[in-house]
């Protein structure tokens, strides 16, 4: 079955991946981005002292690039979404005594931007 007339609101993804920080200092940095006008957005983790603020600042110019090149206009994109998720973890060996070792996982997260057209 088809939906005739729908379409979907024009959005475009921006996305980081593997960038090693924790979840919940991630999802703080992308969170001040979200609902920002595109020209708005990359100044506020500029000035914020966080390490997890300098991926994001990144993704902003990479998603207004996608932007403009799927047809939507510069004067009214805005960041629609900002997610934070699980990316991969690598598990390392930590010697100890006598031979011995524990596993040493290090997790990544991924940060998606959205960018949309208008406000919805």
């Amino acid at each position: 079955m088809r939906n005739e007339g729908w379409s979907p609101s024009p959005e475009v993804r921006a996305p980081a991946k593997h960038i090693s920080i924790s979840a919940g200092k991630t999802r703080r940095a992308v969170d001040q981005t979200r609902y920002r006008p595109h020209e708005q957005a990359p100044t506020i983790p500029e000035f914020t002292p966080y390490r997890a603020c300098d991926p994001v600042p990144r993704l902003i110019p990479s998603a207004a690039a996608n932007a403009s090149r799927l047809g939507l206009r510069k004067a009214e994109p805005f960041v629609g979404g900002a997610e934070a998720g699980m990316g991969t973890s690598s598990q390392r060996l930590r010697p100890r005594a006598q031979g011995r070792a524990y596993p040493m996982r290090k997790h990544t997260r991924h940060a998606t931007l959205v960018v949309r057209q208008g406000r919805a």
